[in-house]
């Protein structure tokens, strides 16, 4: 049985963004375990169907994950893992190619070499990354920008340096981006609301579910470690320069059939970004 749409899809100028970790694929889960893909992937393609989001970003997807996910929204996707060849988790995003059209894409390291895959420089245990792709949409015509991540969740020190980083990617100033445009940032920070991160990051964009006019759902706590959703803390965000509007905003607690989809739950918004004039 489906689960009503929380937001669902978004008819032109809106756009549906959604931001989830959806944990990835142990292979040595028990039989029994909650964790177990083979699952919940059929929660997961329930939630991604039923919400139909333009723009999702994702989360510790392994290849399989990413290859399961686009045939379930029929959606093109960029990104590759985050291991200096190219494998491990992904922070892939999804798109809709009948509304958008990718203009360029680029994955960066968090790191002081940015350039280079799999650099490690701030305390972070494995590589952390983030892809950065910019749009066109071809209902209203607005360029934008859009930055999926996923911050570590042991070092500080490392989410700080990268929402330092990343701040400067949103304000348009970090050189190998070059000009600025409406910019979306999503993903797992591993902090909550009111962290260094957060306050970092803030400096340059909005939090969607403080700037939305509308929240479609109570006030989810994001990591829910497969057990029923709670309210408490955001550790999952989705993030706008102060531009676009925010029509609204929810924490998608869905659980298809009774399970859980992930450790995590999505966080949407429906938003609609500044026209070009002239285009």
């Amino acid at each position: 049985m489906t689960d009503p749409a929380l937001l669902g899809p978004a008819t032109p100028p809106a756009l549906s963004v959604m931001t989830w970790n959806v944990r990835r694929r142990l292979p040595l889960a028990r039989r029994s375990s909650p964790d177990r893909w083979d699952r919940r992937r059929d929660a997961i393609r329930a939630v991604l169907q039923t919400e139909r989001p333009t723009v999702l970003g994702v989360q510790e997807a392994l290849p399989e994950q990413v290859e399961w996910i686009a045939a379930s929204l029929g959606a093109r996707w960029v990104g590759r893992g985050r291991d200096a060849g190219g494998g491990g988790e992904h922070c892939a995003l999804f798109y809709d190619p009948d509304r958008l059209t990718l203009e360029r894409w680029r994955q960066y390291a968090l790191s002081d070499t940015p350039t280079v895959a799999g650099s490690r420089s701030w305390g972070n245990p494995w590589p952390r990354v983030f892809v950065v792709a910019d749009f066109t949409d071809a209902a209203t015509g607005a360029g934008f920008r859009v930055v999926n991540t996923h911050l570590d969740p042991l070092s500080g020190r490392s989410r700080r340096r990268s929402a330092e980083l990343l701040r400067d990617v949103a304000r348009g100033t970090w050189p190998p981006l070059g000009a600025p445009r409406p910019t979306l940032l999503m993903g797992d920070a591993n902090a909550g609301v009111g962290s260094p991160a957060h306050r970092i990051l803030t400096e340059a964009l909005v939090d969607t579910w403080d700037a939305a006019g509308t929240r479609a759902s109570p006030a989810w706590r994001t990591y829910s470690g497969f057990r029923p959703p709670r309210q408490g803390d955001r550790i999952d965000w989705l993030l706008a320069t102060p531009e676009v509007e925010i029509d609204v905003a929810g924490i998608n607690a869905a659980r298809p059939g009774g399970v859980a989809p992930s450790d995590h739950e999505a966080v949407q918004a429906i938003l609609r970004l500044p026209v070009r004039v002239g285009g």
